[in-house]
């Protein structure tokens, strides 16, 4: 028995001598392949993020170090995935006015308080995009995730307004929402933009700011340095028309990947308004327009009813309010003074939980025109009607139609809500052992019911949602 295995155990030898040998030149075939392949893959990877950080200016310096180590490639290759595109810039002979350290330091502080503070990469990489042209949400802007969702859906408000209440030779229905083409698409962010920058200066200024190449000023020790804002150039102009027609040229600078376009605005509408008058608008509630929260800034109200109004206001309440303070001092909080185009409501089971929901006042809630941007549970949404009488003839309250946007992914068309002001059925529904009104009504109807108390929503054979 033991010669048959010694048998069998030198005649296997050559086999698997013969398989490992062969396993080997596989090996040394695919390590060859490899070799090479990732070398140039490598060099090509690595002369892409050279000429992409030579366009921006060395933005991302510290990603750039870590690459250079040969043995942290997954973590180069994280950098690409989340480097700004090529930022977008304007001649620097267009004739703008170059920015100033002085006025840098006044956007940092006016929007974050302090100077070493910049944008977060969701900011930088956010701008005004449309969703494909000729389909059901064509008027409809897509939005980024963070604090800059809350500027591109109070633009889009005003996008709404002009196509349907400002925009000659057309129709106020839904349809014509539908049909836009990429030129009316942009001619309609053009003049929104202009609206509301002009509306901030008070019809007598309105200021665009756009990157250049160039680099206006040598930054302080006390400044932190993004590359971008010491690059802008303000452009001001006297004359809506003017300033329209201008931002309809130059609208790619603002609706293209790279541009920066949500900062820019910010920046215009911050310039157009006025350090002084926006110092005038704030009181001892806000000192700064930006709040730091989970990583990410977000609007404070203070921004949102500059757009929506035109004055940096940061309550949502009618005029002003005396607010007792430490040792009993009075102070004056400054809410909304009078009523603008476009409007704002609001909601939040957090809130209500706490018995905390903002009151938000009659200024915002009754527009001059049926348009209303949502802030419901921390999610901005745009809620409008298409007849212009809705808030000017309280006959047409009883039973009318609205449409609903939320920009979220999931949502492929307009959802379409008809409320009935003169039933009250939503309240026999309650329950004794329910008191949570959100496990029974959506948030968007509750949203609706701060405006029209006790309203009917029925959601035209939509899934509530």
């Amino acid at each position: 028995m033991d010669k048959v295995a010694s048998t069998d155990a030198r005649s296997m030898e050559p086999m698997a001598l013969e398989e490992i040998s062969r396993k080997i030149s596989d090996l040394d075939k695919w390590r060859k392949i490899f070799h090479v392949g990732g070398l140039e893959m490598s060099h090509k990877t690595h002369q892409k993020f050279q000429d992409h950080k030579l366009d921006n200016d060395k933005e991302d310096t510290a990603a750039v170090s870590q690459t250079t180590n040969p043995l942290n490639q997954s973590q180069f290759a994280s950098n690409i995935l989340y480097s700004i595109p090529k930022a977008l810039k304007v001649s620097s002979n267009l004739g703008g006015k170059p920015i100033s350290l002085e006025m840098a330091v006044g956007l940092r502080r006016l929007l974050f308080g302090s100077t070493f503070q910049i944008f977060s990469y969701e900011w930088k990489k956010s701008y005004f995009r449309y969703h494909d042209p000729y389909t059901d949400l064509a008027y409809a802007l897509e939005t980024d995730k963070g604090g800059a969702a809350a500027v591109q859906m109070a633009v889009q408000v005003n996008i709404i307004k002009y196509l349907l209440f400002v925009r000659k030779g057309h129709n106020c229905n839904i349809y014509i929402l539908c049909e836009i083409s990429q030129t009316e698409q942009e001619k309609a962010l053009a003049s929104a933009l202009a609206g509301i920058l002009w509306k901030a200066g008070e019809g007598q200024k309105a200021t665009v700011c756009l990157v250049t190449n160039d680099t206006y000023f040598t930054p302080s020790i006390d400044y932190k340095v993004d590359h971008f804002t010491e690059k802008v150039q303000l452009f001001d102009f006297f004359e809506k028309e003017t300033a329209q027609q201008f931002l309809c040229d130059h609208i790619h600078y603002l609706n293209c990947d790279g541009s920066h376009g949500v900062i820019l605005f910010l920046y215009s509408l911050l310039f157009s308004r006025t350090f002084e008058r926006l110092q005038k608008d704030l009181d001892f509630t806000t000192a700064h327009l930006l709040q730091c929260r989970l990583g990410d800034f977000i609007c404070r109200q203070a921004i949102l009813n500059l757009i929506l109004t035109g004055r940096a206001s940061p309550h949502v309440f009618n005029g002003f309010q005396k607010i007792d303070t430490e040792g009993s001092v009075q102070k004056l909080s400054h809410g909304v003074l009078s009523r603008s185009d476009v409007g704002y409501l609001h909601w939040s089971k957090e809130e209500v939980e706490h018995y905390s929901l903002l009151q938000v006042g009659s200024m915002l809630k009754t527009p001059k025109l049926p348009i209303w941007l949502c802030d419901i549970n921390g999610t901005y949404s745009v809620l409008f009607s298409t007849n212009r009488l809705l808030l000017s003839d309280w006959k047409m309250e009883h039973l009318f139609d609205l449409y609903f946007y939320n920009a979220q992914p999931s949502q492929k068309t307009t959802v379409h809500l008809t409320i009935d002001t003169h039933s009250h059925h939503w309240e026999e529904k309650q329950s004794d052992t329910d008191n949570d009104l959100e496990k029974r009504f959506p948030s968007i109807e509750m949203a609706i019911r701060t405006k029209w108390e006790g309203a009917v929503i029925n959601w035209n054979g939509m899934v509530p949602f």
